[in-house]
């Protein structure tokens, strides 16, 4: 390594020696980091691509897009929602292309209590009538069992052609490939649960109560939020270690990451997968995510799916089902969860004990190299705190730009608001990550004379050590973003400052380590846009600001050499210097306005409004209701301001909305029979029936508790628990998908009062018939929404 300088040596010290790298060949050097970088960040791209579709006539063991396809299409042909004759007739069909492979499928039909909190704010206990199909593949040899599931309800507010026809459609596949080939060691359960768009009722009742489900097993489920882009591995059971062992081997196409694990353990969503965790079992939850917009709309046909996505969902399905269905299952449970993530070709992994220990390793080396590059005279203990704290600039810069930039189309495009994502967002995501592109350059060249390139650069891996050991503490499976490129930018950084400046060495580590970054933090910044919509573009901002830093010894490769230049000379390295910036803030504003330009609001893509109607037959009144913040012009002639309907409505729950009159419709609440009422030592038993009028796809009833306190509820004979909240309809229940004859429910209550009241509603879809009701002109769509098109109907009876 050579004596170290003197003193006088590093006062001597110019501003290109205080770079990590200086080759002779500087747009050379530039050149051909840039490519190679470009090169790899392309090969990660296509390498996260869902394979090519399979036509009908593939090989009887292989998955075929297209042979799958074909059940979408049937499947989806309209809106089925749980305990509609549409889902009764999907039902059917499903059994009987189960059957003509030689299966015998079994239904479930029982009741059952919601999984997750999806139903919660209408207050109490949620149910529902479900109808599952259940078919058993023996094993040979069974040391557990596989179960494959999906959902074969949609919203009532769509057809659920890729949510859930796809994964229906890939079980169906998977079936025949099965059926088709030798038995498997283990028993498969193909299992089709009902309800869960209303409430993972399904799937709770199977997991709880089901005598295949006794001896639990190995869960794969499949799932679908949008049309298209790779399916993606995104939640697991705890202690995932052997689980992602087998996904990152016999999984063809393996995506996925367990710092998604760790942002949807984060977000209020629920699936199926829910109710098999709660009871206990192990498993993979997988879904292709991008193309949001059409999620839960009429938008989503089997016509809007990518077949590509479906293929994808199938052969991983299919490669997986074949592994459980060889291996030992008893031993599944790790003791630790995984790191892992996509590498072209395959997906990296390593167990959760190394997470701590390799942040605090880069923690280290970053340190050391501050150290080092301060020995060298590569930078100046006052420059290397400078460049850590100026740093935090384009960290925090970055999303808010993302964030501002999305607040200035909204305003231009106010159709959005009601969007899980743009229906073609591709530019607007590239002008997210030219905002990070623009803050980073700006910043870098605003900066990079004063404090240095190296001090910069090992400010930037200062932070990534710093997330990386933050995450290892608080969210330990998206540790790995930060950890590991911050691990290899300082050793690069030790390798380039231990070299010679201006030889080859630095070059190449610097190269070296923004590839690492390249491969880490690029699919995140990809798979975030879809997973959280541009509503939350700030984050992927942030991971796009975080691979710049990691890269930052290449991004200065693009600046003139640093020092040396007097008058003309240093004013034209600094315009050169900001030359990048300016590049790509006129990217941000060129993909906006071509992103505006391109996914314009149409009939085919229309802006979503979300629309009520509820009607209180005890007084003869009725309102439009709409969940919109800001309603759009159709919702506009229908809503006034803002109201509550949490007394009148209980059952809807006490959300923020806005409302307006409405004629009264000539309809009919639902009944409320007493059909025994006793009272023993002070408490009242009430033996109630409370039965539709109509085609309906829920039931509610609530207790006004200031005239009785509950003390114990029973729904078709199941008790339920006692959940009380604030308000005068202290105390519900929810029942989804009602049989015609109604539901038995028993309350025993301690009277407060001489009467009890008690508020029943029943809701159906559809607003078309209804007095005062103007249809959506084109260009004007129905909202992703378990109420969209809700139509409610509400009486009190006192007993």
């Amino acid at each position: 390594m050579g004596a170290p300088p003197s003193p006088a040596t590093k006062r001597a010290r110019t501003p290109a020696d205080r770079a990590l790298a200086r080759p002779r060949r500087r747009p050379l050097a530039a050149l051909v980091a840039l490519a190679a970088l470009a090169a790899i960040g392309a090969g990660v791209l296509l390498d996260l691509r869902p394979p090519a579709p399979r036509p009908a006539d593939a090989p009887a063991e292989e998955f075929s897009a297209l042979r799958a396809y074909a059940h979408v299409q049937q499947i989806a042909g309209r809106s089925h929602a749980a305990g509609s004759p549409a889902n009764d007739a999907v039902r059917a069909h499903l059994e009987t292309v189960l059957r003509e492979l030689g299966l015998e499928p079994e239904v479930q039909d029982t009741i059952a209590e919601e999984a997750g909190q999806l139903s919660g704010a209408a207050g109490g206990a949620t149910l529902a009538r479900v109808r599952n199909l259940v078919t058993r593949v023996p094993g040979t040899d069974p040391t557990g069992t596989v179960f494959l599931v999906a959902h074969y309800d949609s919203v009532q507010s769509g057809p659920g052609g890729n949510d859930d026809g796809a994964g229906v459609g890939t079980i169906l596949e998977v079936a025949r490939a099965l059926a088709d080939g030798p038995r498997l060691r283990n028993d498969v359960v193909l299992l089709l649960t009902d309800a869960e768009e209303a409430c993972l009722c399904g799937a709770s009742a199977f997991a709880t109560d089901h005598p295949l489900a006794a001896g639990k097993g190995v869960v794969l489920n499949l799932e679908a939020r949008g049309r298209t882009g790779p399916v993606i591995m995104f939640e697991t059971s705890p202690q995932n270690a052997a689980l992602v062992d087998v996904f990152g081997r016999a999984a063809p196409h393996p995506v996925g990451t367990s710092f998604a694990v760790e942002v949807y353990r984060a977000l209020p969503n629920d699936t199926d997968f829910t109710a098999f965790l709660d009871a206990g079992f192990v498993g993979l939850n997988s879904a292709y995510l991008d193309g949001g917009a059409i999620y839960h709309t009429p938008l989503d046909t089997p016509e809007s799916m990518d077949r590509a996505s479906l293929q994808h969902h199938g052969e991983n399905a299919l490669g997986l089902v074949r592994e459980f269905g060889r291996i030992e299952l008893d031993s599944l449970r790790a003791g630790h969860d995984a790191t892992y993530f996509p590498l072209p070709g395959g997906l990296a992994r390593y167990p959760g004990t190394l997470v701590l220990p390799l942040a605090l390793l880069a923690l280290a080396g970053v340190v050391l190299l501050g150290w080092l590059a301060w020995h060298r005279g590569r930078a100046s203990a006052g420059r290397l705190v400078a460049g850590f704290v100026l740093t935090l600039v384009p960290i925090v810069v970055a999303p808010l730009g993302a964030q501002l930039l999305w607040w200035v189309i909204t305003a231009i495009r106010p159709g959005y608001a009601e969007l899980l994502d743009p229906y073609r967002p591709t530019w607007y995501r590239l002008a997210v990550l030219a905002i990070a592109a623009a803050v980073l350059f700006a910043w870098y060249a605003l900066t990079r004379r004063s404090i240095g390139p190296a001090a910069l650069a090992i400010g930037g891996l200062g932070w990534l050590a710093l997330f990386g050991v933050l995450l290892a503490v608080l969210m330990p499976g998206g540790a790995y973003l930060a950890t590991l490129p911050a691990l290899a930018g300082a050793l690069a950084g030790l390798a380039a400052v231990a070299s010679r400046l201006d030889g080859p060495v630095p070059v190449i580590a610097v190269t070296a380590a923004a590839a690492v970054a390249v491969v880490v933090l690029l699919p995140t910044v990809v798979l975030l846009f879809p997973a959280l919509g541009m509503a939350m573009g700030g984050v992927a901002a942030l991971f796009a600001v975080l691979l710049g830093l990691a890269a930052l010894p290449v991004v200065d490769l693009l600046h003139p050499q640093a020092g040396g230049q007097r008058g003309m000379l240093a004013l034209r390295a600094r315009r050169l210097g900001v030359l990048p910036a300016g590049a790509a803030a006129l990217a941000v504003v060129v993909c906006a306005g071509v992103g505006l330009a391109v996914d314009r609001l149409d009939a085919a893509h229309p802006a979503p409004t979300h629309l009520m109607y509820a009607l209180d037959t005890d007084t003869g009144q009725a309102r439009w209701l709409s969940r919109e913040s800001a309603p759009q012009p159709w919702t506009d002639g229908y809503v006034d301001g803002p109201v509550s309907v949490a007394d009148e409505f209980p059952g809807i729950g006490p959300t923020d909305l806005l409302g307006g009159p409405a004629p009264a419709a000539d309809l009919p609440a639902p009944r409320l029979d007493v059909l025994a009422d006793t009272t023993t030592a002070g408490e009242r038993t009430l033996r109630l029936r409370l039965t539709p009028q109509r085609q309906v796809r829920l039931v509610t009833l609530h207790v006004d508790t200031t005239t009785a306190t509950v003390r114990g509820a029973q729904v078709a004979g199941r008790p339920v628990p006692i959940e009380e909240r604030s308000g005068r309809w202290g105390f519900g229940l929810v029942f989804h998908a009602p049989p015609p004859e109604g539901v038995e429910i028993t309350l025993t209550v301690e009277p407060k009062a001489e009467r009890i009241e008690l508020r029943a509603m029943d809701a159906s879809d559809g607003l078309a018939d209804l007095p005062g009701f103007r249809p959506r002109p084109p260009g004007v769509g129905i909202a992703g929404s378990h109420t969209s098109e809700m139509l409610a109907i509400a009486r009190t009876h006192p007993l």
